[in-house]
Formats: C-alpha cells, structure tokens, sequence
C-alpha cells in the first residue's frame, strides 16, 4: 500500500508541474525547460500507469495468473522505462538544434522555474524513495534525475544571465538527456533479465549445490532452475537423490536451507539412487552425487 500511496503522490506532483513547466518553457523561451516539461508529461503518464499496474501486481494468484500478478509492476517498469528513453532522444535532438539555431532566452524567468523545479522534484523524489519493487525504483530514479536535471538548470540560467552565452542552455538540456538515457539503459537490462528468466544476481547455484548437498541423506542435486517474477521473490525447482525414508522431514531442511539463500518459493522432486532422470540433459549443471553417509 505504501508502495502504491507513494507513486501515486509523485503523479499528482509530476503531472501539476509538467503543465507549470510548459508555461514556464514558452514564456521563458528555454529548450532545457521546455525539453524537461515534455520530458516530466512523459514521466507523468508511465507513474500513472504504473500506479496502476503496481496496484494490479499485488493480486493473489488465482486460476488464471497462477503465479499471480507480480509482473505487472515490471511491465509498469518498462513502460516507464521506454517513456523516459523516447524523451530523452526528443531532448538530445532539440538542443543539438538550438545549438545550430541560437535563440534569445529569459534567464531571470528560467532561475525562477528552476528554484520551483528543485523543490518539486525533490519531494517527489522523497516520497518515492521508500519501496522494494523495481517500478518504485524506476520511478524515484527519474525523481532523482529531475531533481539534478533542475539543479543543473538553475546553475546554468545563472551562468546565462551574467556571460549571456545561450548555448549552455543546450548543453545543459543534452548532457541530462544523456545521462538519464545511461540510466534507463540499466534499468533496461535489469527488466529483461527478469523477463528472460535469468538467475538472480543475489543467487549462485554452486553455492545453493553446497548448502544442499551438505544436507544429511541428500546423495545429489541436479535439474535446479532459479529465477524470479518480480525482483523480490525468488523460485527454484530441482531434484533431489536420497534413500531417506522421511521424505518430509528432508524436504522441510532443504526449503529451510534454500530460504536462508534467499529462495523462498521451491518445488522439489525426490528421485531415488538409481532412478533415471529423463529430464538431467536439459540442466547444465551436471548431477553431483556424493558419497553415501556411513554410520
């Protein structure tokens, strides 16, 4: 609920001070702040929708979403991701054509916005700073981001108004687009690595191999598949050799094990000693059998 109370307050204070922004950029004459008001509409709409989709995320499984509803919040991360990369291109491409085609800036009402874009975008940026799910996480990066973008102009309308160089104006505007778009590039990869299902970056499978097989009457381990849904909740399924004959205690001191590794979701399939595995060609991990316990 925080998570969701949270995004929805930076909306509202996005989206209020995207339509300022716009005033501000045509009366200001400023490409920085103008670029910023496209860029914070653009910002607006993906928190919105990921209010949205975060809310949707914390719906229980259910017949249809068995695993419920957790990758809504990363499809908010995306869009929210895809939102920021598109404005940032239209920055890049407008400063580098104010640069060609300098125009007449009024640097008094560009300190101005820039004092009112710093305290906006910085309580927005404290609201979201709090949460574990990375739509939360994309969207307080962009808060940060706009607080340094307007930090950055309130510098350069400064700097403007006593050398009355104008290109600066540009430079500052591109220099953030960059630097957001290096950013949303790593947010990027971090969202299609869960889309791809690859191992958590938290999680080794050596290491979960040692702590399993160090398990009394665990003989091996193999067929282990690792991923998350949403960041946050990590799953496994594996198989596992043993002669116990207490197949629940067994299992209870693996889940055990493979919690404190942070894998809190597990399905487990016990084979015996010689059972054959139809399934050990598909992991590449290869079986570690180790030896029997002696008494």
């Amino acid at each position: 609920m925080k998570t969701e109370k949270n995004i929805l307050i930076a909306f509202i204070l996005n989206i209020s001070f995207s339509i300022f922004e716009l005033i501000g950029g045509f009366f200001t004459n400023s490409i920085a702040i103008f670029s910023d008001a496209i860029h914070d509409l653009g910002d607006a709409l993906s928190i919105g929708i990921s209010f949205v989709l975060e809310k949707k995320s914390k719906k229980k499984p259910d017949e249809k979403y068995t695993y419920g509803y957790a990758r809504y919040s990363i499809l908010g991360a995306l869009i929210t991701t895809m939102v920021l990369t598109i404005g940032s291109i239209f920055v890049i491409l407008g400063g580098i054509n104010r640069i060609i085609v300098p125009e007449k800036i009024n640097y008094n009402g560009m300190i101005i916005f820039a004092i009112f874009g710093v305290i906006v975008n910085f309580l927005a940026a404290y609201f979201t700073k709090e949460g574990e799910s990375i739509n939360q996480k994309a969207v307080n990066l962009h808060m940060l981001e706009d607080v340094m973008g307007w930090i950055i102009v309130l510098i350069g309308s400064i700097l403007m108004k006593y050398t009355d160089i104008s290109i600066i104006d540009s430079i500052m505007s591109i220099g953030v687009a960059i630097y957001i778009l290096i950013n949303a590039f790593k947010n990027f990869k971090e969202i299609l690595d869960l889309f791809l299902e690859k191992l958590p970056k938290n999680i080794s499978i050596e290491e979960v191999k040692k702590h399993l097989n160090n398990i009394k009457d665990v003989i091996g381990v193999h067929h282990i598949h690792i991923w998350s849904i949403d960041g946050n909740t990590n799953y496994a399924t594996l198989h596992i050799v043993t002669e116990s004959k207490n197949i629940c205690e067994l299992k209870g001191k693996i889940k055990d094990e493979l919690k404190n590794l942070g894998i809190s979701h597990t399905t487990i399939e016990i084979e015996g000693k010689d059972d054959k595995c139809n399934e050990e060609e598909c992991n590449v991990n290869s079986i570690h059998i180790k030896h029997l316990h002696h008494h």
